[in-house]
């Protein structure tokens, strides 16, 4: 089946020997060049990552988060948590003695330690194969000598432009001539440029230990954090086998608790043999019913997921069919249930990527500041803009996902990896916040229920049911928006589109590697 050529579009990108997906083109084309380097799919997936924390400063950066999937030939798939803790000093009654009722994004208690650099430096060492410097060498350049800001990333610039003016000195460094850039402007970073470099040369110990380390604690500190070069010592990144669901006749793989991957699995699981689900054939209802499934499956979430720690649900129990059954109780008879609260921002402030080399390394990345430009808290000696994934916390002695002492929050940031028996079938990610879980699901159904290849899959229009609206992309079909409001839905068309995705697709049989990339982003899919 061909795609109409005579449309606007693109195809997706055919390969023997390695392939890389990601929402730049410039960082798809660093994991080319380190890949033919013969770097691993580990190497090529952190210079990409590390080239968008400078190119996509508003998604991602090493004052971020990270979680990743890799598999190998013939093993079985790894997740790598690394994901940022609170303070030892960041109590309830820290908060609360400061009048704190919820963690605001611009608070210093929305800023765990950052866990990105700590997870490259794992997955590098136990996966890379050039040295970390070289690996680092073009994010450096480019935050040195400049970049052209790219279409997406300066529509999201402009829009955040009021956020950027919370601190001067984020304001001074990404507000140049007091203004957001235009596309096509000149964007220069050096003091990350510096830092990425040192990075490179000492590893984890040039984040987490001297100057840079003591820069954040001291900006931290001076807004009000309890955050202490302690907290950096001890963080950590830890390896843990992934959960997984049956879907159609593959397996997909998430990463565990904190991160939201359990409620892709269980929304997967509610939406596979569904009969009232299978029954609808009218493209309006199934959309009705995937919008109330989707709230079934995030209620559960928000009542359960959080540091493992402290969960109070098992994941078994998150995926039971009890839960599976809740989920389309929910959607058929939704005022029977309660409705989802205390959502965070819905922005595409996330970068994920896809790659495999050509040794079949398959690595699905995921690095995030959360809301768009994190905490907007920038430490200017070091270039390093901070997340703000502690503003996921809760200040409820009843909450598992409460604010603790070196405490992970709740995660909304989720990479994914489709198995077909033991071999890895597809590495894959739909950035966009809480948008997420419900983007797996939606994503996985066009590929492998409705028979969309993977770049239709990515391209459909989307929309996601939270809280108490239906979020809508422009492309949506206007028959479904009516039915959706004739079933009681409120309808919000949204400035900017739900999320981005990235995935590769092995095809084992015939020995060619599949690339898709989402046209909500500037990126690309490359391979050869």
């Amino acid at each position: 089946m061909f795609r109409d050529f005579h449309k606007p579009g693109r195809s997706a990108v055919y390969g023997t020997s390695a392939m890389i997906a990601t929402s730049h083109p410039e960082a798809s084309l660093v994991g080319v060049e380190i890949l033919k380097k013969g770097g691993s799919a580990v190497d090529a997936a952190i210079a990409a990552t590390a080239l968008l924390g400078v190119i996509e400063p508003g998604m991602t950066g090493i004052g971020g988060d990270c979680f990743a999937i890799v598999a190998r030939p013939g093993a079985r798939p790894t997740t790598i948590n690394g994901s940022g803790r609170a303070p030892a000093g960041a109590t309830l009654d820290f908060a609360r003695e400061r009048g704190i009722t919820a963690i605001a994004d611009e608070s210093p208690l929305a800023v765990t330690i950052p866990g990105a650099v700590d997870a490259w430096i794992q997955l590098h060492r136990d996966y890379g194969k050039l040295d970390l410097a070289e690996v680092l060498a073009p994010a450096a350049r480019r935050a040195e000598e400049g970049y052209p800001v790219a279409p997406r990333v300066a529509f999201d610039w402009h829009r955040n432009e009021g956020r950027l003016r919370r601190f001067p000195e984020t304001a001074a460094a990404f507000l140049p001539n007091g203004k957001a850039p235009a596309v096509g402007d000149i964007h220069r970073q050096p003091a990350l440029a510096r830092t990425l470099r040192e990075i490179g040369r000492r590893g984890r110990a040039a984040f987490y230990e001297g100057a840079v380390a003591e820069e954040i604690v001291t900006v931290l500190n001076r807004l009000g954090g309890p955050h202490a070069l302690d907290d950096f010592a001890a963080q950590g990144s830890t390896y843990e086998d992934p959960i997984s669901a049956p879907f159609d006749s593959v397996e997909v793989l998430e990463c565990p608790p904190n991160g939201q991957g359990a409620t892709a699995l269980l929304l997967l699981r509610a939406l596979d043999g569904w009969d009232a689900l299978e029954a609808a054939a009218d493209p309006g209802e199934r959309a009705h019913l995937f919008a109330q499934a989707t709230r079934g499956a995030y209620c559960l979430r928000d009542r359960a997921i959080a540091d493992p720690a402290a969960m109070e649900t098992s994941v078994e129990a998150l995926l039971s069919d009890q839960s599976v059954a809740f989920v389309r109780a929910f959607a058929e008879a939704p005022e029977s249930a309660p409705a989802p609260s205390g959502a965070p921002p819905f922005e595409t402030d996330t970068i994920c990527l896809s790659v495999v080399d050509r040794d079949g390394l398959v690595v699905s990345f995921i690095n995030s500041l959360f809301t768009a430009f994190g905490s907007t808290i920038f430490a200017p000696k070091s270039g390093v803009l901070l997340h703000c994934r502690g503003a996921s916390f809760r200040i409820d002695d009843e909450h598992p996902n409460r604010l603790g002492p070196r405490k992970r929050p709740m995660h909304t940031i989720i990479p994914g990896l489709v198995m077909k028996g033991r071999r890895p079938l597809m590495p894959f990610g739909v950035m966009g916040g809480q948008y997420q879980s419900a983007g797996h699901a939606d994503l996985l159904i066009k590929a492998f229920k409705e028979g969309l290849d993977l770049q239709s899959a990515i391209d459909a229009p989307r929309l996601f049911a939270y809280g108490v609206t239906v979020q809508v992309e422009n492309g949506v079909d206007a028959a479904v928006i009516r039915h959706l409001e004739a079933r009681g839905h409120r309808i919000e068309h949204l400035p900017s589109p739900l999320g981005g995705a990235q995935a590769v697709f092995i095809d084992h049989e015939r020995g060619v590697l599949v690339g898709a990339s989402d046209p909500r982003k500037d990126g690309c899919a490359l391979g050869y």
